[in-house]
């Protein structure tokens, strides 16, 4: 046991600013499309509300609280948005450049950070903000003059949101990742789904999946324990992954076949191509094997 302390050095923490925010929309499929990068964020005012306590009162007195469910809301205001954040504006493309508002709005995602600073590093860490099934209401659009203290547009949405499922736990339209707190490798492994990589376009995860990456077990080394039934290719075709089996080997000595691995190059062969490479990411850490494969020139 120990006395309390407040305000040691190290600990006199606070959060600021927004970056990196990235918006997710969803296809018409109903699923998230790849990420894009949205530029000129200027605010995220995160606002839930509900859990307002019902007194019920029985026996004279005061019996319990009903607490009412809780929903998160959100207003964002940016310089500009994403072309592919029209339709989740409510606006149809005409044709191009021509746009007609007051349509069908789309749902999407959105993840942002906020940065962590302290007494000794103002740099000391940030946080991940991910938001699920958000709905975006008009905002005013407020058009003026060019003057001698000229200003840029502001534009501003109130988002409305619906949670999605999370196993093991209720609902949520809200996640954060403190990069403080988080194993770093399982911090890239997420940050590799949400902003993409070489080889992959940035996407929002799922609940289930960044479930998966936090509590999975860590990847020690993958191989292809059967080779694919075709092997041999004509330039210009995509990777065949049939009949390959790839087994992982986990950092508690068991062993797995797995099928959610990625293939590169996985598309348009070519002559210089002499294998491919298969990656596997699982509890943070991400390994690779290679599959010898021959190209040969068309005709």
């Amino acid at each position: 046991m120990s006395k309390l302390k407040w305000d040691q050095v190290g600990e006199r923490l606070y959060e600021t600013g927004v970056s990196k925010g990235v918006l997710y929309p969803k296809t018409a499929q109903g699923a998230y499309g790849k990420g894009v990068a949205w530029n000129g964020l200027t605010s995220v005012n995160e606002s839930p509300s509900g859990a307002e306590a019902t007194p019920l009162y029985a026996d004279n007195i005061k019996y319990l609280n009903l607490l009412s469910a809780e929903e998160f809301g959100a207003t964002v205001e940016a310089y500009t948005y994403p072309d592919e954040f029209a339709a989740c504006n409510g606006e149809l493309e005409l044709g191009t450049g021509v746009n007609v508002g007051q349509q069908k709005r789309s749902s999407f995602g959105l993840s942002y950070q906020t940065k962590i600073g302290n007494d000794v590093d103002g740099e000391y860490g940030y946080k991940i903000h991910i938001i699920y099934g958000a709905f975006a209401a008009p905002s005013e659009k407020a058009y003026a003059t060019v003057n001698d203290s000229p200003e840029a547009i502001t534009f501003s949405w109130e988002l409305t949101t619906t949670p999605v499922e999370v196993p093991g736990m209720k609902p949520t339209a809200s996640i954060t990742i403190d990069s403080t707190k988080i194993d770093p490798d399982k911090l890239a492994a997420i940050e590799a789904l949400l902003y993409g990589s070489e080889n992959e376009d940035a996407e929002l995860p799922t609940p289930a999946k960044l479930i998966s990456i936090i509590e999975g077990k860590e990847v020690s080394s993958i191989a292809v324990t059967t080779a694919p039934t075709k092997v041999t290719y004509t330039v210009g075709e995509d990777f065949d992954p049939t009949g390959m089996v790839i087994t992982a080997t986990y950092s508690d000595a068991s062993t797995a076949v797995v099928t959610n691995y990625t293939v590169s190059p996985s598309e348009g062969l070519q002559t210089t191509d002499t294998a491919v490479t298969i990656s596997y990411t699982s509890g943070g850490a991400t390994k690779t094997a290679t599959q010898a494969i021959t190209v040969n020139a068309a005709g």
